[in-house]
C-alpha cells in the first residue's frame, strides 16, 4: 500500500549492489536526466532554429553523510580510486537510490549502473562551531532509471 502523496523526502535508502552495509546518507542529490540539443538553422527560415535531439546526460549523483569509520567498505572504495594511483582497475557499482515510506518499504527507486567515484570531499572544519563533519561522494554513472 502506498502512502498519502506527495512522499516525504526525509525517508530513503542507499543501497549498493552486494552489499547492505554502510548505505546511511544525510542527503543525497542529483538526480537529473537532461536531452543535449543540436541547432540546425533552415536555409530560407529566419524565424526560428530547429532544436534536434542529440543524446542524454546525467549529472553525477551526490552523495553526503557523517565522515565514515575507516573500516567502511565505502570509504575503502573511495581509497582504491583516488589513492590507488591506478595501479588496478576501478571496479564500478550498481547502486539503487530508495525513496521508503512509513512501514519501510520503497515507494520510489532510481538504479545507477557503473558508478565510480569522481569526487570525495570532507567539509572544513571549524573551531567555532559544533557541527558533524560531513563527507561528500560525488559518483558518475553511465545511465540511470526510474525502476519504481
Amino acid at each position: 500500500m502506498e502512502s498519502a502523496y506527495p512522499p516525504v523526502a526525509f525517508y530513503f535508502k542507499v543501497v549498493f549492489e552486494g552489499t547492505d552495509q554502510d548505505t546511511s546518507f544525510q542527503e543525497v542529490s542529483g538526480i537529473s536526466s537532461q536531452m543535449e540539443t543540436e541547432s540546425y538553422v533552415e536555409g530560407g527560415e529566419n524565424r526560428f532554429t530547429h532544436k534536434l535531439p542529440k543524446g542524454v546526460t546525467h549529472s553525477n549523483l551526490v552523495l553526503k553523510r557523517g565522515i565514515a569509520d575507516a573500516n567502511s567498505p565505502l570509504v575503502g572504495w573511495c581509497q582504491a580510486v583516488f589513492e590507488g594511483g591506478f595501479s588496478a582497475p576501478i571496479t564500478p557499482k550498481n547502486l539503487k537510490v530508495n525513496l521508503m515510506n512509513e512501514d519501510k518499504q520503497p515507494i520510489r527507486s532510481w538504479f545507477f549502473a557503473s558508478a565510480f567515484p569522481v569526487k570525495w570531499e570532507v567539509d572544513t572544519f571549524n573551531s567555532t562551531k559544533n557541527d558533524v563533519v560531513i563527507e561528500t561522494i560525488e559518483l558518475s554513472y553511465t545511465y540511470s532509471n526510474r525502476v519504481a
